[in-house]
Parts: C-alpha cells; sequence; structure tokens
C-alpha cells in the first residue's frame, strides 16, 4: 500500500462514514450508560453538537475524552462483554495498535489509515477514546509528567515526531537507535505511562490530556470542567459534554463558534481505504 493514493471524499462518501461513526457512538453511550463510565464529546463531535446539532459537515471523526480510570474500566469491562461488530483496541500484550489511547473499531466495515497500512490489526471504522489524567502542582512535577508523557508516546507508538521540530525529531531518532529491543522499547513506555498517570484527579486541581500529542498535553484545564456532563442533541440523540464545555472548548480551539477558511473545511485524516458496507475481509476478497 506503500504508493496507494489517499481515499477521496465526496459529500456523500463523507456522509456514509458518519452515519457509520453514529452507529459506534449509540453503542458506546449505551455500553457506558450500562455500566456507569463517565465520558464526554470532544474535539470537533462537541463543537458539532453545540453549532450543528451532529457533525461538523466536513468532519470525518468522534472523539471522546474519559476521566482515568472510567477509561482504564472500559478496557478491562469491554473485554469481558465485547460486541461482534464493535472491538476495543488498545497496545497490550497482544497487539500493537500504534496508537497511544483506546479505539472502538466498527468491523464490519473497512479503514485502512496511512499511518497503519503496515500493522496487523483489524482494520475498521474507528472512534477514538482519550483519557483525562491528573495535572500536578508544582512546575516540576508538571514538567516531569510532560516529560514522561513525550518518552511513553515515542516508545509506545515508535514513530519521529518529524512535525515538532528538528531538535525534538533528532533526540527522538537518536532514543530509538539506542533502545532497539521491543522488550526494552514497552518496559521504557510503561514505566513512563505509570509515572505520568501517578497523579490522581481527585487530587489535583487540573486536568490534561497526555494521549493526543505535545500540543494536547500543554492543556491544563480546571477539573470543574469536567465534574458532570450536561447534555446535548448530536444527530437526534443526546450526548453528554463537559459542563463547562465553553471554557474548555475556548481554551483548546479559541473561538470554536466562529467558520474556519473554507480550504480549511475538510476531513484531516489519510485514508487508503474505505468501505463503509464491507469488512475488510471481504474488500480483500473482492481485490484478489
Amino acid at each position: 500500500m506503500e504508493n496507494q493514493k489517499l481515499y477521496e471524499f465526496t459529500p456523500e462518501r463523507l456522509r456514509k462514514l458518519q452515519l457509520k461513526e453514529l452507529d459506534t457512538l449509540v453503542y458506546f453511550k449505551e455500553f457506558c450508560e450500562r455500566n456507569n463510565l463517565k465520558f464526554f464529546m470532544c474535539g470537533g463531535g462537541c463543537i458539532g453538537a453545540l453549532r450543528n446539532k451532529g457533525f461538523i459537515p466536513w468532519d470525518d471523526d468522534i472523539d471522546i475524552l474519559m476521566p482515568r480510570d472510567d477509561y482504564e474500566r472500559l478496557y478491562k469491562l469491554w473485554k469481558n462483554d465485547e460486541h461482534e461488530r464493535f472491538k476495543l483496541l488498545k497496545t497490550d500484550d497482544n497487539i500493537f495498535t500504534g496508537n497511544l489511547f483506546i479505539t472502538i473499531v466498527d468491523v464490519e466495515t473497512t479503514c485502512v489509515k496511512a499511518n497503519q497500512a503496515h500493522l496487523n490489526i483489524p482494520f475498521g471504522i474507528m472512534m477514538d477514546v482519550f483519557p483525562l489524567d491528573g495535572c500536578p502542582s508544582g512546575r516540576l512535577k508538571r514538567r516531569l509528567q510532560k516529560i514522561n508523557a513525550m518518552i511513553f508516546s515515542l516508545f509506545l507508538a515508535q514513530i519521529v515526531p518529524e512535525k515538532h521540530g528538528g531538535f525534538m525529531a533528532f533526540g527522538s531518532r537518536v532514543l530509538l537507535s539506542i533502545f532497539k529491543s521491543p522488550k526494552t522499547r514497552e518496559k521504557i513506555w510503561r514505566n513512563a505511562e505509570r509515572r505520568m498517570t501517578k497523579y490522581k484527579i481527585s487530587e489535583c486541581e487540573y486536568i490534561t490530556e497526555l494521549c493526543e500529542g505535545v500540543y494536547s498535553m500543554q492543556n491544563e484545564y480546571p477539573k470543574d470542567l469536567f465534574a458532570s456532563a450536561v447534555y446535548k442533541e448530536f444527530e437526534g440523540i443526546m450526548v453528554p459534554v463537559p459542563v463547562g464545555y465553553d471554557k474548555y472548548l475556548t481554551m483548546a480551539f479559541g473561538d470554536y463558534m466562529k467558520l474556519p477558511p473554507e480550504e480549511e473545511r475538510k476531513p484531516h485524516h489519510d485514508i487508503l481505504i474505505l468501505d463503509a458496507e464491507k469488512s475488510y475481509k471481504e474488500v480483500l476478497k473482492n481485490t484478489d
């Protein structure tokens, strides 16, 4: 798939994708309610609920935020009550996903992203689930938390962050060249994960996002913004958004109700293969 062209979206194709993602959201919401798990729509999904009562017209995904304790419970509970259609993926002893976070995959569909085409994972339209973590007081503790988050990101994803500057990319290459053993890399990221997540939300004034990349981990939100949920309409269903959604979205995105420039109103994922009606196995059969 190395030289394969990227999938081209039309409004009809994008809407098909969105409706399949909505199926995943509906099942996920029911699962969380059944198991008393707290979650929030975030990013474009949260903005869409407020601005469009549904998907932003050019958005190609749904993102979810969960407090760390709920996030870890989700992983354990899903394994005991897994639906045939919707699979939870998270890098562990059995699978390497390339992601720093949980994804919920609709295995009755196909979606192969360019950065995952080389992996041996169930390919399908997916929803990303990110953890919220406690943000420690004190400059040194916070700096160490971010350093550990970057170490975790580098050694779990094993990808050099080229777009974050020459020094960071150079340092990442050096570290990956020194620590080549898969077992060593796993030990490093697991230790970094343990250190970065040791601050309980209940003991902190602020919370942060450590698994969405270098820029997101800079955000420090007052934890009362996520103390509870309010419900907003999204594609005909009611979904939870943070009670402090206005301040959260303003801190994360600025004037979130203002439309971006027209040239930026397009899907942002690089996708090689997308089929909203067939599983990846079925797609492969048809290409043989």
